[in-house]
């Protein structure tokens, strides 16, 4: 039938043939739900900050690895531009679950959510207000700081040689003060006799990101008879660490295992599973698993704990350790009970 054509002609309808068949299903990209991507806006001290936001960003690194799931992230800088960062990830169709990372983004968080009903949100450490109601699309994510601080608060009681440690907040807020106070609990729980030095770096988030001023403040704890301090102030930590070095005096980590940012001057680090509460999220998204509401991760659910392992073993006891088991145990079972006011 085509021999009256010219054979660019034909060469022409066959390539059209294809590419509406290509369009009618035979390509592979076709067919592929929309709104399967992950989109997260970084907390204040953003990704590098050794600490809260690269946990979370590993926990996004593992769900594209083993979940096939890709992801995009925006970090605001200052935090002024919350809200309008994640009102642009919530805006794409192929974007289907955004999270916050930080307590500051739950005013902002309610307020997308309801402005995008379709989609799905999480908010690492979400501050629960009891006469507000979450909204269902909203996955509320907190932990229980206060425990996994009440450990290191207790380990740092067992090592002082000066029966004096230091605690260092980013901002001053409910969240940071859940740190301090577990941790003063612990502390108190072995000596109550032990002196405990704190110290936040501002009233602000900008708390999260002044490595300058949390060495100012480490530096004065140490020379007033901490030998042992414990942050949880972000980015700011980064400045207790070269104080701990500078003093060749031990600090706690947050977060994540901070180990590496001064080998043989953190005794440990109060470790939250921000990681694989982003991946767990993510996973109950993809098998639409998602519900919203409050999930909470504490020494039960191994939410918190502290690092124990070959970094640090020979700063930690084993007779300080099989202590520390015991006392793990007592807060799992409720024989120890830690205020959070």
């Amino acid at each position: 039938m085509f021999k009256h054509f010219h054979p660019a002609y034909i060469f022409l309808l066959f390539t059209i043939f294809l590419s509406c068949n290509k369009k009618n299903g035979n390509d592979e990209s076709a067919g592929k739900p929309a709104g399967l991507k992950a989109g997260l806006v970084f907390d204040i001290g953003g990704r590098g900050d050794k600490s809260f936001n690269d946990a979370a960003y590993k926990g996004l690194e593992k769900a594209k690895q083993e979940l096939g799931i890709d992801f995009e992230v925006i970090d605001p800088g200052d935090g002024s531009d919350r809200e309008s960062a994640l009102r642009k990830l919530a805006s794409k169709k192929e974007i289907g679950i955004v999270f916050g990372v930080g307590f500051i983004f739950t005013d902002d968080i309610n307020n997308i959510a309801k402005e995008f009903p379709d989609k799905k949100f999480a908010c690492i450490d979400y501050s629960v207000n009891p006469a507000k109601q979450i909204p269902s699309n909203i996955s509320a994510i907190e932990f229980k700081e206060e425990e996994g601080s009440f450990l290191v608060g207790a380990l740092a009681a067992l090592i002082t040689k000066t029966n004096s440690v230091g605690f260092i907040g980013g901002m001053e807020s409910s969240l940071i003060r859940k740190f301090e106070s577990g941790y003063i609990q612990g502390v108190k729980y072995i000596n109550p006799d032990c002196k405990v030095l704190s110290g936040y770096v501002s009233v602000t988030p900008d708390g999260f990101k002044n490595p300058g001023k949390a060495k100012e403040i480490a530096l004065s704890q140490y020379s007033n008879g901490a030998d042992i301090i414990y942050h949880a102030s972000g980015l700011s930590g980064l400045g207790l660490f070269e104080a701990a070095r500078e003093s060749n005096k031990l600090s706690i980590g947050v977060d994540m295992d901070q180990f590496k940012e001064a080998p043989g001057f953190v005794l440990t680090s109060m470790v939250k599973v921000v990681d694989e509460a982003v991946f767990q999220t993510i996973k109950e998204f993809k098998e639409n698993k998602f519900t919203g509401g409050i999930k909470t991760f504490g020494l039960k659910d191994k939410g918190v704990d502290f690092v124990y392992d070959s970094n640090n073993m020979k700063l930690i006891p084993a007779d300080v350790k099989s202590k520390l088991d015991e006392i793990r145990n007592k807060i799992i079972s409720g024989a120890i009970t830690i205020k959070t006011e």
